[in-house]
């Protein structure tokens, strides 16, 4: 059997500069979707999936991330001096266990391969999830422990993928694969931001990885793809043919808040998926209609 998934890297270095100027001097994962930073939800995430290491690749200006993963003592003894126990509740159950979560800092901007491999330390030789905050899954099984459960069954490497329109092909990793409408769709080939009319499909990578530890004998060679950058799907590429490899059709809704329009998206979608906000935000929508 597989080995079993214990360690999630998040690649959270980013200067977010899609949405300055908001995130000028506030981690892009900070940001809020309805009551919640983005990162929160990916942690949230990992942990619902049976993660128990949670390692964030990150660079400078993020402190607010850090301390939010860690006790605010000032906040919880005024919240416990008022009687606030709900609020006490709200910063207090999704922290982890002391010593769970690890941060490593990427020094240079040199793409999601190089994030990744600076985490190599800490995951060794074992099988391993990715979690990008800026795609959020909206869905009824965590969309990582969909892809977890997936890889216990297939073993090697398994990505989270869906149709993407096809002049939108320049824009993600895309599949090779013989049987691309299929849940599991086993893949062939990897190709990073093919111009549309190149496109071997219109199967795309989203962000939820579970990869196999070689993954890393790979990047270690620092070669450099799409836009200059070291790229984790040319790293990937060249697992195909020695391990399984299969993208998973996960079940669920997914938004690209790395963008105005899908972080947008996602407030109203998780707004009406909560009890306490679907007859309200309800109301407010049908103010604009």
């Amino acid at each position: 059997m597989p080995a079993p998934v214990r360690k999630a890297v998040f690649p959270v270095a980013g200067l977010g500069t899609r949405f300055l100027p908001a995130t000028k001097a506030i981690p892009k994962e900070m940001l809020t979707l309805v009551d919640k930073p983005l990162i929160q939800y990916a942690f949230e995430e990992a942990a619902a999936a049976g993660i128990e290491e949670f390692i964030f690749v990150t660079g400078r200006g993020k402190q607010a991330m850090e301390d939010h993963f860690d006790l605010a003592f000032e906040l919880k003894a005024t919240l416990e001096a008022r009687g606030k126990t709900a609020e006490l509740g709200q910063i207090l159950d999704f922290l982890p266990d002391p010593g769970s979560i690890k941060y490593v800092r990427q020094t240079a901007a040199l793409g999601l391969g190089h994030a990744i491999w600076c985490a190599r330390d800490m995951i060794g030789d074992e099988p391993f999830a990715i979690i990008s905050p800026d795609d959020l899954v909206l869905s009824e099984t965590p969309c990582i422990k969909q892809l977890i459960d997936a890889h216990a069954e297939t073993g090697g490497n398994v990505v989270a993928v869906e149709d993407v329109p096809r002049e939108q092909t320049n824009r993600y990793g895309i599949l090779d694969t013989p049987n691309a409408a299929e849940r599991l769709a086993r893949i062939d080939g990897l190709v990073e931001k093919p111009d549309p009319k190149d496109a071997p499909s219109t199967l795309s990578i989203i962000g939820r990885y579970v990869l196999d530890g070689e993954v890393f004998e790979h990047l270690a060679r620092h070669e450099k793809g799409a836009g200059g950058e070291i790229q984790l799907t040319d790293a990937m590429a060249k697992l195909i043919g020695r391990q399984p490899f299969h993208g998973l059709r996960f079940e669920g809704e997914r938004f690209d808040c790395g963008t105005k329009t899908g972080w947008l998206a996602a407030n109203i979608a998780y707004s009406l998926a909560r009890p306490d906000l679907a007859e309200a935000t309800r109301e407010t929508l049908a103010r604009f209609r």
